[in-house]
């Protein structure tokens, strides 16, 4: 079986997943098998194994850290919220339909046989398992039924490093305050802390440390530096959406809906040099941008409501008139249609019927069972602005409740300058980016050479290696090891 080692936090934002990620690396680097696990997540953030299985793209990314292929093991519980006090519960990559908070709080200990299988599969496969907690261990009103952080530590014997985020501040309140609300078994379980996010003079920390180690009772396994690396971010709390606004010579407009889905779809255009990728919430932000995109949501009607009553949707319809090219991804594909249809109350209670946003002719209807599955091919049918897309190879994946009247879709359903595709991942194949931006370059007769190209994959793996060298410097490795090897 695997040896394993656990990453909590102080809270979410924390910095566990990426700290996660870099050891799945490091242990690459060093010649073992590694495998992330997260035995539950919440995020909109999701991805379509090979398989056919839904799981969150924080495992996702910390498997293409370790060097292998993402497997629904890795991740056996997800939750994708739909409302402020409900979510969709996916296990073992299938959705098992919509629960109020307080009803999966109630049930959720009913999946433990489900997470030990995954885990001891897993297990039985690697040499090493690096597992991610979720939020905090100290919450102490959900301890009693908790099956991600010390409570699932608990079942599978896991030491467990304590993350703190010294970039927000407080950081040392926010590791002895854990641990202090921690259990007298759950403190024996914590062999480090660490202090995430460090930017400055290390020297000026060395005081603290010694007394943090005294009243933790624990050894500071490592100083990580606030790390650069462009890795994809998980959930709503990326600091992508809060990034410089500044507009380049291609300037490309995300609407920041409310439940706002697998955005990374979108990061391939942020690695050009002179191409911004914009996140919207208000019309007086949108200013003149050369794409607009409509992203995934899990709540389609709500957004597409939110969108109208901010008048966003107007504003979009104006770019759209104005010859502007516009493109919905999943949820901002159906948004693009004539009408919205959820007679079943799949996605929202109201079994609404609404009308859609009208540039494209589809109409939506949630129905049956959820599409999941990885898609290929090449693209074909493609009119207008974007039939230089037409031949090139397309991949990506599919995660959708929505039908619509036509049985086989192409990839990219439009013409003129307006489209829409249910293909998440489309992006990441570099030449359909590039014909993209192409596209965008020619009609403002500018060379798209001056944009910056790049290669994706190797990119990414430059962008692991940074990070595993941040983590390798940060933490006190030789420490790390011996806590692996149950030394400590």
């Amino acid at each position: 079986m695997a040896k394993c080692i656990m990453i909590q936090g102080t809270m979410s934002g924390a910095g566990k997943s990426l700290l996660a990620a870099g050891l799945c690396r490091i242990f690459k680097q060093d010649g073992y098998k590694t495998a992330p696990f997260k035995s539950q997540n919440m995020s909109l953030n999701s991805f379509i194994t090979s398989s056919g299985h839904e799981m969150g793209r924080a495992q996702v990314v910390q498997a293409e850290a370790a060097g292998i292929v993402p497997d629904v093991r890795m991740n056996p519980i997800l939750l994708k919220p739909t409302t402020d006090i409900g979510s969709q519960v996916i296990v073992n990559g299938k959705p098992q339909g919509n629960m109020r908070a307080m009803e999966y709080y109630r049930r959720k200990r009913e999946y433990i046989p489900a997470i030990l299988e995954a885990y001891n599969s897993l297990s039985e496969e690697y040499d090493i398992i690096v597992i991610e907690g979720a939020g905090s261990p100290a919450e102490i009103n959900l301890k009693q039924e908790d099956i991600v952080n010390m409570g699932f530590a608990r079942l599978v014997d896991a030491p467990v490093l304590l993350v703190g985020d010294i970039d927000r501040g407080g950081v040392f309140a926010q590791l002895y305050g854990t641990i202090a609300l921690l259990e007298l078994e759950e403190r024996e379980r914590v062999k480090g802390v660490v202090i995430n996010k460090f930017r400055g003079d290390k020297k000026i920390l060395d005081p603290g440390l010694e007394i943090l180690k005294g009243l933790c009772g624990v050894p500071v396994a490592g100083v990580v530096p606030y790390t650069y690396a462009d890795i994809d971010d998980e959930d709503s709390l990326t600091d992508r959406f809060r990034q410089n606004n500044v507009r380049k010579l291609v300037d490309i407009a995300v609407i920041q809906l409310p439940r706002i889905s697998n955005f990374t779809d979108f990061s391939p255009f942020e690695r050009y040099e002179n191409v911004s990728l914009r996140y919207v919430e208000r019309p007086a932000d949108l200013y003149q941008p050369d794409m607009v995109i409509l992203p995934g949501t899990k709540s389609t009607v709500s957004d597409l409501c939110w969108l109208r009553q901010n008048g966003l949707e107007a504003a979009v319809q104006k770019q759209a008139a104005k010859g502007t090219l516009v493109l919905g991804i999943c949820g901002g594909f159906q948004m693009l249609g004539k009408t919205i249809s959820d007679p079943d109350g799949v996605e929202s209670s109201s079994m609404a019927k609404i009308s859609g946003m009208g540039l494209l002719d589809v109409e939506t209807i949630f129905q049956g069972e959820k599409v999941q599955r990885q898609v290929n091919g090449s693209f074909h049918s493609v009119e207008g602005r974007l039939s230089v897309l037409n031949g090139l190879p397309y991949e990506g994946y599919e995660i959708h409740m929505g039908r619509n009247q036509e049985k086989d879709l192409p990839p990219l359903l439009g013409k003129g300058n307006i489209y829409g595709s249910y293909i998440h991942g489309l992006f990441d194949v570099s030449s359909v980016c590039d014909a993209v931006l192409k596209s965008i370059c020619e009609k403002k007769g500018v060379d798209f050479n001056a944009l910056g190209t790049f290669d994706l994959r190797k990119y990414k793996d430059q962008q692991y290696e940074m990070l595993a060298d941040a983590v390798r410097y940060g933490l006190d490795m030789d420490y790390v090891y011996r806590v692996l090897n149950r030394e400590v």
